[in-house]
C-alpha cells in the first residue's frame, strides 16, 4: 500500500534511506551516510512531501517531493526489483506535471531506470557535498 508518510514513520524512513544509499553509492565512503542522518532527519524530511510503500507493516521505500524536485526515491535493498520504485515514481508523477532530480553519474541502475520511466538528462555537475559527479534529469508529463 502506497500512502502519505506519517510522523511515526521517520525512523523507519531513515532506515531505508541509509541501507539504499550504502548499496547504491558505494563509491562514497560509507562514512558519509551514516554522518548524513541527523541532517536529514532535521531538516530534509521535515520540508518534503513524503509517499511511503508500506507492505505487511514495514516501510518498503519511500519518494519524497519538494515542489517539482523529486528529492529522493528510495526502495530497501532487500525489497528492490518488486515494483516499488516503479509505483513510488508513478505516485511522485500524480502529483506533480513536471519533474526534476538529481543523481550520481556512478549510480547506473537509478539511471538506467529513470531513463526508462521518461526522464532525460538536462546537465551534468559535480555534487558539492561528496566532490561525485552528478546528471540533472527532468521529466514533463502530458498535459
Amino acid at each position: 500500500m502506497i500512502r502519505q508518510a506519517r510522523p511515526d514513520d521517520t525512523d523507519a524512513i531513515l532506515e531505508v534511506w541509509l541501507l539504499a544509499s550504502l548499496q547504491a553509492h558505494d563509491f562514497v565512503p560509507a562514512a558519509f551516510w551514516w554522518q548524513q542522518q541527523e541532517q536529514m532527519r532535521a531538516r530534509y524530511l521535515p520540508s518534503a512531501e513524503i509517499w511511503v510503500c508500506e507492505r505487511a507493516g514495514e516501510i518498503q521505500g519511500f519518494v519524497a517531493l519538494v515542489d517539482d524536485y523529486l528529492a529522493a526515491l528510495f526502495v530497501r535493498p532487500d525489497c528492490q526489483q518488486n515494483g516499488i520504485g516503479k509505483a513510488l515514481l508513478a505516485v511522485a508523477k500524480r502529483q506533480r506535471r513536471r519533474l526534476s532530480l538529481r543523481v550520481f553519474s556512478e549510480n547506473d541502475i537509478a539511471v538506467h531506470f529513470y531513463r526508462q520511466h521518461g526522464f532525460a538528462i538536462t546537465d551534468e555537475g559535480i555534487d558539492p557535498a561528496t566532490g561525485q559527479p552528478e546528471l540533472c534529469m527532468g521529466y514533463q508529463g502530458q498535459l
